[in-house]
């Protein structure tokens, strides 16, 4: 046996990554220091006694009283798993929305577990198409629809679904159908009201808004959802919420090992997001966005989402003129900028490329990125005038910064 080191991307660039997608996005200082310890018994006092703390203020970035948090050592994937099967019986009737990659995957997912998938499918770059979702409601008159399922925030497109709306539409048909929402690219950036939208069950991913690392999936489930579980027939052995709730009573809250570093990160992470004010969090969010949008405008391109009731505030996808492969791109931005955008994925693979302007960011930071943007353009043969987008987003965000508060 001949042992050969692996040898990683070790050419050094000055100064920081650029990181511009939309999740994993760019960790806090604090978040970062905070995981930096070593390995500690979860079953020790400790560990317990700030699991019940965080489990508490958790429900506050949903903006719940009744939800049920579950923090699992997962990704998004597991958090969806965990949703249907917990709620669900194979063969059920659910009605699900695809508008881009990440909604293709959940169905994808909800038809390997064996669930009955009505799909409503809409152009990539529209949300979801709510008029058909009403037509199915009023004519189901048997129930025989168990679930809605809809993606808030579809980072492919930069697309952003009403879910009042949603609801809206569920409470006018007296439908009983769960409502469960995948908020991974949503949940800390975008408004989400869980308790007042009556979402069933919500969830998220630590790597998107939360700005932690990958690896916690955090799901939060209605006392109506609680109680589905109880006849869901759904196999499900690792996600099981039966489990945590059995040890949460016991008051040792964890089925198996958590990872400590990550409930540190989400300790800081939280108390972060506190500090600011998930308001202004959100406030925050609309203000990059909206300078991310004027800047596109700016350089002569459009938008990939098709009208602005759908534009999101946490990615924008910027489609390119035919004669331009949008992977280039993303390819041109790492190797030459230290600059990482997302790519366009599926049906907008090559058409579009995506900057993601959330988690613990600010504005000149956007500034920097959208400068890297625009030499790029300049590379890849696109007629942009130098400065365009960067003096269109700064005069918007000059007169919208507000002061930092403990400057004043």
């Amino acid at each position: 046996f001949q042992y050969t080191k692996c040898k990683m991307d070790d050419y050094y660039a000055p100064g920081r990554n650029h990181l511009f997608v939309p999740g994993p996005v760019n960790i806090p200082e604090q978040v970062l220091r905070a995981m930096n310890r070593n390995n500690e018994d979860y079953r020790s006092p400790a560990i317990p006694a700030m699991t019940k703390v965080l489990l508490e203020d958790v429900k506050k970035i949903f903006k719940t009283i009744t939800g049920t948090p579950f923090l699992i050592p997962t990704t998004g994937t597991g958090a969806w798993e965990s949703a249907l099967t917990n709620t669900l019986s194979p063969g059920d009737r659910i009605v699900s929305f695809l508008i881009g990659q990440f909604s293709l995957l959940w169905i994808d997912q909800m038809q390997r577990l064996n669930f009955n998938v009505d799909v409503i499918e809409s152009d990539w770059g529209a949300g979801a198409n709510l008029e058909v979702l009403g037509s199915k409601l009023a004519a189901d008159t048997g129930h025989t629809i168990k679930a809605i399922c809809i993606v808030h925030n579809e980072t492919a497109t930069g697309v952003t679904n009403n879910l009042a709306a949603v609801r809206k539409l569920l409470d006018h048909y007296q439908h009983p159908a769960l409502f469960l929402v995948d908020g991974v690219s949503s949940i800390c950036a975008l408004d989400f009201r869980m308790d007042e939208w009556g979402v069933d069950v919500a969830l998220t991913g630590s790597q998107k808004a939360l700005s932690l690392p990958t690896g916690m999936g955090i799901v939060c489930a209605s006392p109506k959802a609680l109680e589905a579980s109880k006849t869901s027939k759904s196999v499900r052995v690792f996600f099981d919420w039966k489990d945590y709730l059995k040890f949460y009573k016991m008051g040792t809250f964890w089925p198996y090992t958590p990872s400590i570093q990550l409930l540190y990160g989400l300790r800081t992470a939280l108390d972060l997001l506190f500090e600011e004010g998930l308001d202004n969090v959100i406030e925050r969010h609309s203000r990059l966005a909206k300078a991310t949008r004027l800047a596109v405008e700016a350089w002569g391109l459009k938008n990939c989402t098709q009208k602005e009731e759908w534009f999101s505030d946490t990615v924008t996808a910027v489609v390119v003129p035919s004669y331009i492969d949008s992977s280039e791109i993303v390819r041109r931005g790492w190797k030459r900028y230290n600059l990482s955008l997302g790519l366009g994925l599926n049906k907008v693979a090559g058409k579009v490329f995506r900057i993601g302007h959330l988690g613990n960011l600010n504005e000149l930071q956007l500034l920097g990125c959208l400068a890297g943007v625009e030499m790029i353009l300049k590379d890849v043969g696109y007629p942009v005038k130098l400065g365009s987008g960067v003096a269109a987003a700064c005069a918007f965000l000059q007169n919208t910064i507000p002061m930092i508060p403990s400057r004043i």
